[in-house]
């Protein structure tokens, strides 16, 4: 296991996605971003089903900033319960493993 992870988040667009992949990364809290348009989300909300285009945000950032990553893209996302989701990486090649660590401001405090 690494302290590697990737952060799974969905946005209403393309634009959107790389809008806060942007924000993520500018300020240190993300490594990377990767916008994946064209998605087709079917979901159950408030009630009703729901079938709506979407794209996904891959990030990549490291398990200490996770709250504060999860935190900054609910103030900054335009739904009301947006889809933060972590997963960890178990392995990767290490030098890539390692610019992710790099990249990614430490916490400070």
């Amino acid at each position: 296991m690494t302290d590697a992870i990737l952060v799974w988040v969905t946005a209403p667009s393309a634009d959107k996605a790389a809008e806060i992949a942007r924000t993520l990364v500018e300020e240190g809290l993300a490594a990377c971003g990767n916008v994946v348009p064209g998605l087709r989300s079917i979901y159950r909300w408030e009630g009703r089903v729901h079938d709506e285009p979407e794209a996904l945000l891959i990030l990549k950032t490291w398990a200490p900033r996770f709250e504060a990553l999860r935190e900054r893209v609910v103030s900054v996302h335009p739904y009301e319960c947006p889809e933060v989701i972590r997963l960890d990486v178990a392995d990767g090649h290490a030098p890539y493993l390692k610019w992710i660590l790099d990249a990614v401001t430490p916490k400070q405090g």
